[in-house]
């Protein structure tokens, strides 16, 4: 710890309060000869019962800036997809789901909304960074095996499904931003009817 920083702190603030108390006793006669001591004693006894330095907080990234990565993040997915042959249903389902991502990761009024709520940031940012790519992949690897050994549960019933689990949870996620700005709305209103009372 740096001279500035202890000056600082608060084992020497403390420990100065203290100190001054002994000051006071050398001045009213109590400490007597011994005052040195009294005000040294006082200064440590305070240093020690002082509590202890916080360590600054982490400086995580807000909402917002993780949105940025995350839309970033989501043109790599764009990118992986393009390269990816699916089956025209799972293809079509796909398509469905990237373009509501898409559209939740807008930089727009969903972005906005989406910055003040973490845990729909943490599901967007589940389903493009691990979700879909996993689910895809999966089918890819599977779909070859099925071809060594026909006769098992088709991967595109696997894959189709998944990615109507994904849709499905995305829409929550959209639906319940559209109800958070219907609540704003519903507020809004009510605060200027109270107001023209």
């Amino acid at each position: 710890m740096a001279i500035s920083e202890y000056l600082e702190s608060r084992k020497n603030i403390a420990g100065s309060v203290c100190g001054l108390v002994g000051l006071g006793m050398t001045f009213t006669g109590v400490a007597g000869p011994y005052w040195p001591v009294v005000v040294a004693g006082l200064y440590g006894a305070g240093a020690l019962i002082a509590p202890p330095e916080r360590p600054p907080l982490p400086d995580f990234p807000d909402p917002s800036a993780q949105l940025e990565e995350l839309r970033g993040d989501f043109d790599k997915l764009g990118g992986y997809l393009a390269e990816v042959e699916l089956p025209p249903a799972a293809a079509g389902r796909l398509t469905e789901l990237t373009e509501l991502l898409g559209a939740l990761l807008d930089p727009g009024w969903s972005g906005e909304l989406l910055a003040q709520d973490p845990e729909g940031v943490h599901t967007l940012s589940r389903t493009v960074r691990q979700d879909v790519p996993e689910a895809v992949d999966t089918f890819v690897r599977t779909r070859w095996w099925t071809r060594l050994a026909p006769g098992q549960e088709s991967p595109e019933r696997h894959l189709e499904r998944q990615l109507t689990l994904l849709q499905e949870e995305a829409e929550r996620l959209a639906a319940g931003l559209r109800e958070t700005e219907a609540r704003r709305q519903e507020s809004h209103t009510r605060y200027l009817e109270d107001r023209a009372n």
